[in-house]
């Protein structure tokens, strides 16, 4: 397993700030610099231990950096890698965080100066919390974290990050981001959008009536808007594909409803219910 000397990480919110937890808890590298816009956000994030050092400029964060991971907002990472490849150490490998990949991808792929090197990371872990405060070492324990190479990627790159991602306890997976955006469109950004129109639907009135069911159901909608409204526009293509499918299952379901169909409402709700078991806890 690779020791790192410095590891920069831009955005220390609850990604960011796991990511510099689980570093440090399993002595993956010897400093952990966090840089963000903020100073109390740094404060807590050094309170916290995600970081051993803290600054509000990029580049003096990264200027030894010999990892440089973005964990900003989707629309934001694009910039603060360029950003960042432009005051590293010559030769730095770069990667991000970012739930929607290929125009990320297509934007860095092979255009850094100075022998710099993007490669695409997404580790598919997370909560409707954020910021440090929520940071945890074992947020990526037994989790996804899939990996986008292009023709450009060197091999020994590929590996670099393959064995830093399971270094903090993640499981690997290769997809093109053309592919992962397409999956992801239905496995993460649809169930978003699904939480956010159920909670839009629930009017005040009703509020004080809420289960377990209405909570489970919308916990995602609690999210970071102005976060969520990046991805679902940077990825725009698959979420409407998504939507339009969600969309037919929703006017199946209404149809058998309306005409009284209970052969086809109980083989919606038993598909329902097969595919939902077959997910796991």
């Amino acid at each position: 397993m690779k020791h790192w000397g410095d590891v920069a990480i831009i955005g220390v919110g609850l990604i960011g700030g796991s990511i510099g937890l689980a570093l440090r808890q399993r002595a993956l590298a010897d400093n952990v610099i966090g840089i963000g816009r903020r100073q109390v956000s740094l404060r807590i994030a050094r309170r916290v231990g995600a970081v051993t050092h803290t600054t509000v400029d990029l580049a003096k964060g990264v200027a030894r950096a010999e990892l440089v991971i973005v964990c900003t907002p989707a629309g934001q990472i694009v910039e603060h890698v360029r950003q960042a490849a432009a005051a590293c150490p010559e030769g730095t490998l770069l990667t991000d965080a970012g739930s929607a990949k290929q125009a990320i991808v297509e934007a860095l792929d092979g255009q850094l100066p100075r022998g710099c090197r993007f490669l695409g990371s997404h580790p598919i872990a997370g909560s409707e919390k954020g910021g440090p405060s929520s940071a945890q070492a074992n947020l990526f324990e037994g989790r996804v974290a899939v990996l986008t190479p292009t023709r450009n990627t060197r091999a020994e790159d590929f590996d670099l990050l393959e064995e830093f991602w399971q270094g903090l306890g993640s499981v690997v997976l290769q997809m093109s981001p053309e592919e992962h955006d397409r999956a992801l469109a239905v496995t993460s950004h649809l169930p978003h959008m699904a939480a956010a129109a159920l909670a839009v639907t629930v009017s005040e009135p009703c509020f004080r009536l809420a289960g377990g069911g209405l909570l489970d159901a919308t916990r995602l909608a609690a999210g970071d808007p102005n976060l969520w409204q990046q991805i679902l526009l940077m990825n725009r293509g698959n979420v409407l594909t998504a939507l339009e499918q969600f969309g037919g299952n929703l006017s199946a379901l209404h149809a058998a409803i309306r005409d009284g169909n209970e052969a086809e409402l109980k083989r919606f709700l038993t598909t329902a219910k097969k595919n939902r078991d077959a997910l796991g806890s």
